[in-house]
């Protein structure tokens, strides 16, 4: 098995002596590789050491099935004929209507969307499912959201029906820039809708998906890995338990840990201004704050303008600013500073989390979207040999 690997592959194994025998029959291949790499990359895994990562990556390029990742629902590209073919494998008989997307669940009045698709000629649309005429006045409440579908061709299913259908479907898919509805008209009222797209993209979430490869499925590839995280699954993040170690300090008393050795007093003037604004005292223990005046403390008071007021000189001086708050200060301080020091200082308040993005999978969303089976390719990599064995069979 060893002798299969690639050369890079193979430095990483310990290799063994050839047994002084001509042959063995019937005995099957084993992988026998400790849990820990020896190369001293956080990246590699014994799927990855072993190249057996790399054929579930190739298996999953190839037969894997997408799912969007917001509301689950399967994705799949199709040609216009297998579009055709898909309708007219409805029962004879059954009517349909086929529509095209233009505005899904977005707020507004669309005039201008109305009155482009009555330039091209289309004569209906429907408007959060009802179908209305595009010859009279549609006013809509930009306060809600609306979807809005043109309605291209209206049928009842019959053999000789291949051209007009064909015509009807090129036209939805052009109008709706890949994405095609059919609706089932039923005579009880239950209608079905039937959802066609000539790329991977989920229309309900407005959501494109690229061609499935396996770099989608590499935490080593830029085109696979968490963007958070660049594909190691973890983050060095400011951890709010060590920024405030002992609760029961107040602000004064040194409760957040990283002001310290902030003693300058415009720094306590400043911290004064905080306090007046929220309406919090700096001697009151931190626990005893109120959770609203922690948040702000540690994650800042987003866009509100607070006045800033300094005592020079016997005068009084005010400016008017934002807050970030102690974790966003040390957070752009720790990647934005040139200093290794500095960094090893911020370094004190940080723990290293799984990624909040990739939830510790290492790759996009995308990658973590397509299933073989039941699961994603991450899943399967948690399984034991003998469980993928089970797996596959």
């Amino acid at each position: 098995y060893v002798e299969s690997l690639s050369t890079y592959a193979r430095q990483f194994l310990e290799l063994m002596e050839k047994p002084d025998i001509d042959s063995i029959e019937g005995l099957s291949p084993a992988i026998s590789i400790e849990q820990k790499t020896s190369s001293r990359n956080p990246r590699s895994t014994v799927g990855t050491v072993t190249e057996i990562y790399d054929y579930l990556r190739l298996l999953y390029a190839r037969i894997g099935r997408i799912y969007c990742h917001k509301c689950d629902r399967e994705i799949s590209s199709q040609t216009v004929q297998q579009i055709v073919d898909q309708v007219r494998s409805i029962p004879a008989k059954t009517r349909v209507m086929i529509l095209s997307p233009v505005i899904s669940r977005r707020k507004g009045e669309f005039k201008k969307d109305l009155n482009e698709l009555r330039k091209k000629g289309f004569v209906r649309v429907r408007i959060n499912g009802e179908v209305r005429s595009l010859e009279e006045e549609i006013t809509l409440d930009k306060k809600f959201n609306h979807t809005i579908e043109a309605v291209v061709d209206r049928l009842i299913i019959k053999q000789n029906m291949g051209k007009r259908l064909t015509d009807s479907v090129e036209i939805g898919l052009l109008q709706g820039m890949g994405t095609l509805v059919v609706a089932i008209l039923k005579e009880n009222g239950k209608n079905e809708e039937l959802l066609f797209s000539e790329k991977f993209a989920c229309s309900y979430c407005n959501i494109s998906y690229p061609e499935l490869e396996p770099r989608l499925f590499s935490f080593n590839s830029p085109h696979g890995a968490c963007p958070s995280c660049d594909g190691l699954g973890t983050k060095m993040v400011i951890d709010p338990e060590l920024i405030v170690p002992d609760t029961s300090l107040s602000i004064r008393d040194g409760a957040i840990k990283p002001w310290e050795k902030r003693t300058s007093l415009n720094f306590h003037q400043m911290l004064e201004s905080l306090a007046g604004h929220f309406k919090f005292k700096l001697n009151t223990p931190f626990k005893k704050l109120t959770k609203t005046t922690q948040n702000i403390l540690l994650y800042g008071a987003g866009e509100e303008t607070i006045k800033y007021i300094y005592e020079r000189n016997d005068e009084q001086q005010y400016y008017t600013g934002t807050y970030d708050g102690i974790i966003l200060d040390l957070e752009r301080r720790y990647h934005e500073t040139d200093s290794a020091a500095a960094r090893e200082e911020v370094a004190k308040f940080m723990r290293t989390l799984p990624c909040a993005s990739c939830k510790g999978t290492r790759l996009k969303k995308e990658g973590i979207s397509v299933r073989v089976g039941k699961y994603n390719i991450i899943k399967l990599t948690e399984y034991s040999i003998s469980h993928l064995y089970e797996f596959f069979q």
